[in-house]
C-alpha cells in the first residue's frame, strides 16, 4: 500500500509514549538485552516500517506503514534479537479503538476496517445509528494497518489485557 494514501486525512499523529517492538521481538527485556542496535533489521525492512528510536533501538512506525509480516527483519538480525519460531506471534499487541472514534461519535467511518487485511475489524449494524467497530483480538496480527489510516487517531495498539480510557 502506498504510504501517502495511508496518511490521507490523517494529519499529524500524537506522539506515542509506548515503545513498540519490532515483529518477533518477544518480551521487551529479552529483546533490549539481545539487540545490538546495528540497524540491519531497519535496512532490511522493504516497506520502511522500522526506524531507530531515540535510544538507537528499532521501532515500528505504524503511523507511516503497516507490517507485511514478511520476516526480512528476522533474517537480517544476526544477534537473533528477533525470533520467528513456529507458533510465535509477530506482535504482542492488538488494535483497540478509543473514544475518539468517529463511528462511536455517530459519524459514518469504516476506514480502519477497510485497511485490515485479516478482517479483524468489523462493524456491527445498529438500529437507526451508525455501525459500531468491533475488533476480534484472536484475528488481529498487530500489523498496524488500521493505525495510520484512522482520521481521528482513535486506533492504537495495546497489549490485549490493556483497556482504553473511557471505554
Amino acid at each position: 500500500m502506498d504510504p501517502t494514501r495511508r496518511r490521507f486525512l490523517g494529519g499529524a499523529r500524537p506522539t506515542a509514549t509506548q515503545r513498540y517492538l519490532p515483529p518477533w521481538a518477544g518480551d521487551a527485556q529479552g529483546f533490549l538485552h539481545r539487540c545490538t542496535r546495528c540497524g540491519d533489521c531497519v535496512s532490511a525492512c522493504p516497506i520502511g516500517l522500522l526506524a531507530l528510536d531515540a535510544e538507537g533501538y528499532p521501532s515500528p512506525q505504524f503511523d507511516q506503514a503497516a507490517c507485511s509480516l514478511c520476516g526480512e527483519c528476522v533474517v537480517a538480525c544476526l544477534p537473533r534479537a528477533l525470533d520467528r519460531s513456529e507458533g510465535r506471534a509477530a506482535f504482542a499487541h492488538v488494535a483497540q479503538v478509543g473514544p475518539g472514534c468517529l463511528a462511536l461519535q455517530g459519524v459514518e467511518c469504516r476506514v480502519c476496517g477497510g485497511a485490515c487485511e485479516v478482517t479483524a475489524i468489523t462493524f456491527r449494524p445498529q438500529l437507526r445509528a451508525v455501525a459500531q467497530p468491533a475488533i476480534d483480538a484472536s484475528l488481529c496480527t498487530g500489523c498496524g494497518a488500521c493505525v495510520g489510516v484512522c482520521p481521528s487517531h482513535a486506533v492504537a495498539l495495546r497489549a490485549p489485557s490493556e483497556s482504553v480510557a473511557g471505554e
